[in-house]
């Protein structure tokens, strides 16, 4: 059995089987970065028993290893992108691997595959497998054509959680660092999972930040569920609130 269930932003616990898997933890806020939801917990210490956690890349609201300082197990195991390894054990957990596109590890029972991205910082996105699901993360990465490849060597995806806010960058000349809606619902369509779980949508830079600083655009998942039904009408969408749980059956 594999369930899932969002804390917040595109923090996401996966349970396969019992070996939960937590994806870029963000666990507290600061100025200029909101969730814009409730998360489902409110630190680190309210986590459940991990088996792993995967870190696509150092932005904080990705990698907020000052508040998950806070879980205790120190040994709970690490797969990231490179460069973040100093940062994590400087956190107070030792055991850690970074990981290029294509490389893998195991985080107890649940492999672990590096995957393409793009963000404007090295990053990657995560294939998990386990207890016979297939799970893909995209992080917040754009819509790029390496993309592709992961449905070319991974043709049955069980859920697929993928970013939508279409985030720019108003001081880099709006440059796009995030897929939105309809390019993440046209991703679908190539990857083709079974269910599909939008992320990375409801956050704010508060009435300065959104004003000076980034802009969202269709980033609504009623807008990916809409447009996934047009692109990729076998996949079935579900739009989850934090602390909500999602069965995935096979």
């Amino acid at each position: 059995m594999l369930t899932v269930s969002r804390v917040v932003h595109a923090s996401v616990l996966l349970d396969f089987g019992g070996a939960r898997i937590l994806t870029d933890p963000w666990l507290s806020e600061r100025r200029f970065y909101y969730q814009g939801e409730q998360r489902s917990c409110a630190t680190a210490a309210d986590l459940p028993e991990l088996a792993g956690i995967v870190i696509s890349h150092e932005h904080y609201d990705h990698c907020d290893l000052d508040a998950l300082a806070a879980y205790p197990d120190k040994s709970v195991p690490f797969a990231v992108a490179k460069g973040i390894a100093p940062r994590v054990r400087a956190a107070g957990f030792p055991n850690v691997v970074e990981l290029d596109p294509w490389e893998s590890t195991r985080l107890g029972p649940v492999e672990v595959i590096a995957t393409p991205a793009s963000h404007g910082v090295t990053e990657i996105t995560f294939v998990l497998r386990a207890d016979g699901h297939t799970v893909y993360f995209g992080a917040d990465t754009r819509r790029v054509d390496e993309l592709d490849e992961i449905a070319q060597r991974y043709s049955e995806v069980d859920l697929a959680l993928l970013p939508i806010n279409g985030l720019r960058i108003r001081p880099l000349g709006n440059r796009q660092e995030v897929m939105d809606a309809t390019e993440a619902a046209e991703f679908t369509s190539v990857l083709r999972p079974r269910l599909a779980v939008p992320i990375h949508y409801a956050f704010t830079g508060g009435p300065v930040g959104d004003r000076l600083m980034v802009k969202t655009v269709r980033n609504r998942p009623d807008l990916y569920r809409d447009a996934t039904g047009d692109l990729a009408p076998d996949t079935t969408v579900h739009v989850l609130p934090p602390g909500q749980l999602l069965a995935v059956e096979h």
